[in-house]
């Protein structure tokens, strides 16, 4: 009996092996198609969206390179300078904007026209070393209209705005020809470019002075919505957030920073601030904002700065308050949902069109908090678009390596979905997990050990393999160096050759097609070059669908919000008996669903 049963045993694992290897066998390939050599240090790589141009940060500065020919079309150098960060967007026709952030924390704006590149300005010039500041991220809006730059100095973080004068950088980037530059420096000979302007100033919102919280019941009688949302918040002047921006032991910007996170918004429907962009539905409008510790999203439209005002206050308009702390975020290739991962594994995804939650999700990852998300493209072939208007996928990646698929959608039943096990490897862990725009329900995954493949969301399929050349690994694969590029259809990731080949180690840039595999025909998607803007009578009656789709729904959250604020009153009255005068912060019912508009009239 013994005998027969281990030899069940083996004969059972060997068929789960051969099993394995079988679909391994399964999984295509895709090889490299183009690769050519980078510079020495290269650390970030950003791709235009008409995916013409490449933007390469390195030691010395930086180059833009010809997406399709791989080869360098002109480049900024200045010595003993790295660039850590670098965006590309196009201006016009023939211009483009670089934002970039060198090792030593100073943003830049940078415009490449007619094969030369130009320095606009610079976002925080050090004219005081004892009050350094430090830009912790420099980020442009689509079509350089607007650049937002978290910024540190001496433990205080704030969130700066800026709308540049593109028109009039145009008209002087047309009178300045590329024979009034230096040949020997990458500076511009006596050119004073238009100043950028400063919208708006943000900084971590506090509790008003003064205010004294007996208790979330208390204030909820007293109608101080927004104060009790703020109250939620860890305290700012907190000591676990007093620390300074750079660690000079480490030689880098320090982590524990209390960091802020923002989106540009699109006009969208009947959301504050649209009525005044019918006629630039391309250019943003607001941005949204939430704070490390913080459980509120907050709004900001993006007002022209007053005059003969340096210092910008900030005008809070519109506020989403969330039960749980916000932990990621992702916002929609068109910025009508913006989803927020929440403390407990819960999935909110806010609609701007209707100013209420898509859907609010539990996602089966109580082990392990969020880290990242981002929305998959998710176009059903035989789908009615009055039912698939609000419906999203997302993934979404946990600290412990695990990936979820979250799909929701008003008048659908929300879904998820593990997409792989627990990695008990480290090397199986998950450090990009890339939405591909022009593939449906497709994300690119690259895993501490250098293994990348593409993986169908909704499946739950390997979908190919994408294999660098023999000799050669990706670089860095914790944080690898690469770009998507929509219009071309292609992947650009650095890699380098192995330890064992050779002794000093050359990066390349390796490309990968994905137009040119035959099993990528049928997630192939185009995206049209402009949304599509809904008008009011539109706008009401997608709405009235969704709401008539889900009333079910909204019955039975209605009922279990009820009785939730009803248990939690009963155990907040008891508590506040036993133990009065001292404050509490668990009430926490399911709020996702408030929202505090024009806070300020």
């Amino acid at each position: 009996m013994s005998t027969y049963s281990r030899k069940s045993t083996v004969d059972s694992n060997m068929t789960a092996a051969c099993s394995t290897e079988t679909s391994m066998k399964k999984t295509p390939t895709l090889e490299m198609s183009h690769a050519t050599e980078l510079p020495e240090s290269t650390l970030c790589v950003a791709c235009s969206a008409d995916g013409r141009l490449l933007g390469l940060g390195h030691s010395r500065g930086f180059s833009v390179w010809c997406a399709c020919s791989l080869l360098c079309a002109a480049e900024w150098l200045q010595d003993g300078l790295e660039m850590t960060s670098i965006q590309i967007t196009r201006m016009a026709e023939k211009a483009y904007l670089l934002a970039t952030v060198d090792d030593m924390g100073v943003a830049r704006v940078f415009a490449y026209h007619c094969e030369s590149i130009h320095l606009l300005s610079v976002i925080n010039t050090m004219e005081n070393i004892n009050k350094r500041s430090i830009c912790l991220t420099f980020e442009l809006s689509e079509g350089g209209h607007y650049g937002a730059a978290s910024i540190s100095c001496n433990s205080d973080v704030w969130l700066e705005v800026y709308h540049f004068p593109s028109d009039a950088w145009l008209k002087e980037l047309e009178m300045e020809p590329s024979q009034n530059q230096d040949p020997d420096s990458s500076a511009d000979v006596e050119v004073k470019w238009s100043p950028l302007a400063a919208v708006i100033k943000i900084q971590p919102p506090k509790t008003p002075a003064g205010t004294e919280l007996d208790g979330p019941l208390e204030v909820l009688q007293k109608n101080d919505f927004l104060t009790y949302c703020l109250a939620l918040d860890k305290d700012m002047g907190s000591s676990q957030w007093d620390e300074q921006p750079f660690d000079k032991e480490a030689g880098k910007i320090n982590e524990s920073l209390r960091r802020c996170t923002h989106h540009f918004l699109l006009p969208c429907g009947q959301f504050p601030g649209d009525s005044h962009a019918k006629d630039q539905p391309a250019l943003p409008v607001s941005v949204c904002v939430w704070w490390s510790g913080s459980h509120n999203l907050f709004h900001y439209l993006l007002r022209k700065s007053p005059k003969n005002k340096t210092d910008v206050e900030p005008m809070l308009d519109v506020l989403w308050p969330n039960a749980k702390e916000i932990l990621c975020s992702a916002v929609s290739r068109c910025t009508r949902f913006i989803a927020l991962g929440l403390d407990d594994a819960l999935v909110c995804v806010w609609d701007r069109q209707s100013g209420s939650p898509l859907s609010v999700v539990p996602v089966s990852a109580t082990d392990s908090a969020f880290s990242r998300m981002q929305f998959v493209d998710f176009r059903p072939e035989s789908a009615d678009d009055s039912q698939t208007a609000a419906t999203v996928c997302l993934s979404v990646l946990c600290k412990s390596g695990t990936v979820h698929a979250v799909t929701s959608g008003r008048g659908a039943q929300s879904c998820t979905a593990q997409l792989n096990e627990r990695p008990k490897d480290s090397g199986d862990i998950p450090t990009v997990i890339a939405p591909v725009p022009f593939l449906q329900s497709m994300m690119l995954v690259v895993q501490r050990n250098g293994k990348m493949f593409l993986q169908d969301v909704l499946n739950k399929t390997k979908v190919c393999f994408l294999n660098p050349p023999k000799t050669f690994q990706i670089s860095t694969p914790c944080s690898p160096v690469y770009a998507l590029n929509t219009k071309q259809q292609t992947l650009v990731i650095q890699g380098e050759q192995e330890s064992s080949c050779s002794a000093g180690r050359q990066s390349q840039l390796f490309s990968f097609t994905f137009g040119e595999h035959g099993i990528m025909e049928q997630y192939i998607i185009s995206h049209p070059d402009s949304q599509r803007q809904n008008t009011l009578e539109e706008a009401c009656n997608i709405y009235l669908r969704q709401r008539a789709l889900s009333v079910d729904e909204r019955n039975k959250a209605i009922a279990h919000t009820w009785k939730q604020l009803q248990d939690t009153a009963e155990l907040e009255q008891q508590r506040h008996s036993q133990l009065r005068g001292s404050s509490t912060s668990c009430f926490a019912p399911s709020a996702d669903w408030r929202q505090i508009n024009h806070l300020n009239p």
